[in-house]
């Protein structure tokens, strides 16, 4: 089993959000994605979706984007990102799933032989400039939600297993590279963090280890539209 990640899809089947206006990088883009998914996954893979999956702005515009990737090889895990106001109501999501390779994570995890994953949105960190005191209050709820992923991951696990965080926001700033984020993740012995929505000309490392975890940027212009490979 590998696993792979790669973030930002930005599908707009019923949205009218093309994403060329960002860039000629961007003609086709889903097109180069999944070309380059089925090159790489096997039905036994594992691919994670760091958010902002659709521009749809119910569960049916949603839907409707989430059935291109049915066919696709692998499981495909999700977390909800900052423009995804479709997802709304994980049990009516799970339950409209197209088919049972889609899992939906909200405050709890999944598990693929001894791989548990977790994952919430996260929000933007201190020290990011865009940080302002109403992120505060979000920052932190998204923190709580975390530890009660990791309250789930701790039900689940056992000796040899190794998990995975995913996150749609970095959970760190090159300004501040400690945050309730970060701390989490160490205290609960994550190995790897994947995480998205940085875009365009922004710099962000695209992989980092810190207290011995990696970090791994998979927005999906960030990297050429091409899945990476966690595990």
């Amino acid at each position: 089993m590998q696993i792979f990640s790669i973030s930002d899809l930005h599908l707009s089947g019923k949205a009218d959000k093309p994403m060329d206006v960002f860039g000629a990088g961007w003609e086709n883009h889903f097109e180069k994605i999944k070309s380059d998914w089925q090159s790489k996954v096997t039905d036994d893979d594992v691919v994670l979706i760091c958010g902002d999956i659709s521009w749809g702005t119910d569960l049916e515009e949603g839907l409707f984007d989430l059935q291109s990737l049915s066919g696709l090889k692998g499981r495909k895990v999700f977390i909800r990102g900052n423009h995804d106001y479709w997802w709304n109501g994980i049990t009516k999501l799970r339950r409209a799933a197209p088919d049972d390779s889609f899992y939906f994570l909200q405050n709890d995890c999944v598990r693929f032989g001894n791989v548990i994953i977790c994952g919430s949105r996260g929000w933007t960190c201190p020290g990011s400039s865009d940080y302002s005191e109403h992120d505060e209050k979000l920052y932190l709820r998204e923190a709580e939600r975390f530890k009660l992923c990791f309250k789930e991951v701790a039900k689940i696990r056992g000796e040899g297993d190794r998990v995975i965080a995913m996150i749609h926001y970095p959970p760190f700033s090159v300004k501040s590279p400690d945050t309730a984020f970060t701390r989490l993740f160490a205290e609960n012995a994550v190995e790897k963090v994947v995480f998205g929505h940085i875009h365009g000309e922004i710099f962000f490392p695209f992989r980092t280890v810190k207290d011995g975890i990696e970090y791994v940027l998979t927005s999906c212009d960030k990297v050429n539209f091409t899945l990476q490979k966690i595990i």
